[in-house]
C-alpha cells in the first residue's frame, strides 16, 4: 500500500495548501453579495465626427475604454456587460463614492503621438524597464492583503508613467485623426503579425512631419493613450529628412495576432471618440449583501450536511470515505476560487452547490460497482478494484457532458452566467480528481486494517459466496502480491 500512502499525503499537502489560501486570500464577492455602483452607459451618435450609427466595433472599443479606466479606480473584480445594441453596464462591487466611478469613466480617452526628446535614449530604456518592473509587480499583488506594498506599489508605478511623458514631447498629432487601426499579416509566416495605421489629411501631413524629424536619429515615435505610453516604434533611417508619407504607415515588432489585436484596439479607443452619457446610476445597499451571504451559507452548509448524514447512513463505511473526500472536495474547490480569481456571485455560489452532488454522484457510482462485485463473490480488495475501474468510464462521460455544457454557457453567456459556468466547472474538474485519488485510496487503506473487513461495515451479510475467514485470506495473498508489484494492483486508469 505504498503507492496509496503516497497519494494520501499527496492530497494532505493539497487539502493544507488549500486551508492556507483560503484564509490568507479569500474569494472575491461580486455585487449581489458585497454591495457596491451599477452605471448604465449608453453611446450616443456624432455625425459631427462622422459617427452616425452605433456599431458593434464602436460598442467593442467603448467597452475596452471603460475597462481600462475602470483597472484605474483599483476595482479588478468589475463586471462590463454589453445591453442592446447601445448600452454598457458596469457593475462595480464595493465601490462607496459611485460619483467618482462616474467622473472617470464618463471621460473619452484621449490618444496622441509624441516624438522623443534628443539626448534621452540611455534614459528611455532605463525608465521603460523600472515601469516593466512596477507592473509586473503591480499583477502580483492584484490580489494580496498587504496594502502597505500595494500603495508603495502603486505610487513607484504611477511616478514611472510620469517619468515616461517626461522623455517626450508632444506634436499636435492626436487620435481625432487616426482614421483605423488594425491587425495585418506580414506575408512572413502564420504568427507574423503588424499594425496599419491611417491617417486622415491634417493627421498625414503631421505623421510625415513627426516621422522626418525622428528617422534614423534613434529616438522613437511615443503613442500615448490618457498620458500612458502603449507602445514606442522607431522610425528607419531611410524616412530621415522626408517622413512616412500618404497617410498610412504600419508598426512592425514580434507581433502575435493577440498582441496586435490588442494594440489596435488601444489605439481605435483614442481614435474613436463616442459620447457617452451615464443614464443610471443605482447603488447596491451592504444590507442585501449580507443578507443573500447568510443564505447563500445556511443553504449550502444545510445541503453539504444531509447528503453527508445520507451517505454514511445508506454506503456505511463507504459513506465515511465519500464524506471525507466531500469535505476535501469542497475545501480545494473554494481555495481554486481564491487562486483563478473568481468573483462569487449568487449564481456561482449555485454552480458550487450544484458540483456537490456532481461530487457525490462519482462516489455513489464507485460504492455501486464495488457492492456488485462482492454480491459476485470476489473478495473485498478485488472488489474495490474493479468497482474503481468499472465506475470510470460512467464517472468521465458524466463529467465530461458537464464541462461541454460550462463551456457553452461561458463562451455564450456573460457576467452571472459565467460565473456560474466558471464555478460548476472548476468543481467537476476537482470532483473528478477527489474521486480517483482520494476515495480510492482511504478505501484501500481501509481494507487493509482487519477491523475493517466486517460485511455488516458495507451493508451486506457475507462478502458473497465467499465466507469471511477465506475473503480475509484472498485479501492477505493480494496484499502480499501487491507489495511486490504495487505498480501493477495500484493503478486503475
Amino acid at each position: 500500500m505504498g503507492k496509496q500512502s503516497r497519494l494520501l499525503a499527496f492530497v494532505m499537502a493539497i487539502l493544507i495548501g488549500a486551508v492556507y489560501l483560503i484564509i490568507s486570500n479569500p474569494p472575491k464577492l461580486g455585487l449581489d453579495l458585497r454591495g457596491g455602483a451599477q452605471l448604465t452607459l449608453q453611446a450616443k451618435i456624432n455625425p459631427e465626427q462622422g459617427i452616425n450609427e452605433i456599431t458593434p466595433r464602436i460598442m467593442e472599443t467603448a467597452k475596452f475604454v471603460v475597462e481600462q479606466r475602470i483597472n484605474g479606480l483599483g476595482v479588478s473584480e468589475a463586471t462590463i456587460l454589453l445591453s442592446g445594441n447601445n448600452q454598457l453596464v458596469v457593475q462595480l462591487p464595493g465601490v462607496n463614492n459611485p460619483a467618482q466611478a462616474e467622473r472617470v469613466i464618463g471621460t473619452t480617452a484621449q490618444l496622441d503621438f509624441r516624438k522623443q526628446k534628443k539626448g534621452t535614449e540611455s534614459e528611455l530604456r532605463a525608465r521603460l524597464q523600472i515601469q516593466q518592473a512596477a507592473t509586473i509587480q503591480r499583477e502580483i499583488l492584484k490580489n494580496s492583503n498587504d496594502q502597505k506594498a500595494i500603495a508603495e506599489n502603486e505610487e513607484a508605478y504611477k511616478k514611472s508613467v510620469e517619468d515616461l511623458k517626461g522623455i517626450f514631447e508632444r506634436t499636435g498629432l492626436t487620435g481625432n485623426m487616426l482614421k483605423d487601426a488594425v491587425a495585418a499579416p506580414t506575408g512572413n509566416g502564420p504568427d507574423s503579425w503588424q499594425v496599419a495605421l491611417t491617417f486622415d489629411d491634417k493627421g498625414g501631413d503631421l505623421f510625415a512631419k513627426t516621422t522626418s524629424e525622428i528617422g534614423g536619429t534613434g529616438r522613437v515615435l511615443g503613442i500615448f493613450l490618457d498620458d500612458k505610453l502603449i507602445s514606442s516604434p522607431s522610425v528607419g533611417p531611410e524616412f530621415q529628412g522626408k517622413g512616412i508619407t500618404g497617410g498610412r504607415a504600419v508598426i512592425t515588432g514580434n507581433f502575435t495576432l493577440d498582441t496586435a489585436n490588442e494594440l489596435a484596439l488601444q489605439l481605435r479607443a483614442g481614435a474613436l471618440p463616442v459620447p457617452v452619457e451615464i443614464v443610471e446610476n443605482r447603488t447596491v445597499g451592504a444590507t442585501l449583501g449580507a443578507d443573500s451571504i447568510l443564505s447563500s451559507i445556511y443553504a449550502g452548509v444545510a445541503g453539504l450536511l444531509l447528503v453527508l448524514i445520507f451517505m454514511v447512513v445508506y454506503y456505511r463505511i463507504l459513506g465515511v470515505v465519500a464524506d471525507i473526500a466531500l469535505i476535501t472536495y469542497a475545501v480545494i474547490t473554494f481555495a481554486l476560487f481564491s487562486l483563478l480569481g473568481v468573483v462569487l456571485t449568487l449564481p456561482g455560489i449555485a454552480g458550487f452547490i450544484l458540483s456537490i452532488g456532481m461530487a457525490v454522484d462519482a462516489n455513489v457510482l464507485i460504492f455501486e460497482r464495488t457492492k456488485e462485485e462482492l454480491k459476485a463473490g470476489r473478495t473485498l480488495y478485488k472488489s474495490v478494484e474493479a468497482g474503481f475501474y468499472r465506475a470510470w468510464s460512467s464517472i468521465l462521460d458524466s463529467n465530461v457532458t458537464t464541462l461541454i455544457a460550462c463551456g457553452t454557457l461561458f463562451w455564450l453567456g456573460s457576467g452571472f452566467v459565467k460565473g456560474f459556468a466558471v464555478t460548476l466547472g472548476v468543481g467537476v474538474l476537482t470532483s473528478m480528481f477527489t474521486a480517483v485519488t482520494l476515495s480510492r485510496s482511504l478505501m484501500l487503506a481501509m481494507i487493509s486494517n482487519p477491523n475493517f473487513r466486517k460485511p455488516e461495515y458495507y451493508g451486506m451479510k457475507a462478502f458473497g459466496k465467499i465466507s469471511t475467514t477465506a475473503d480475509l485470506d484472498a485479501i492477505a495473498e493480494e496484499r502480499a502480491s501487491d507489495k511486490k508489484n504495487d505498480n501493477t494492483t495500484g493503478a486503475v486508469l
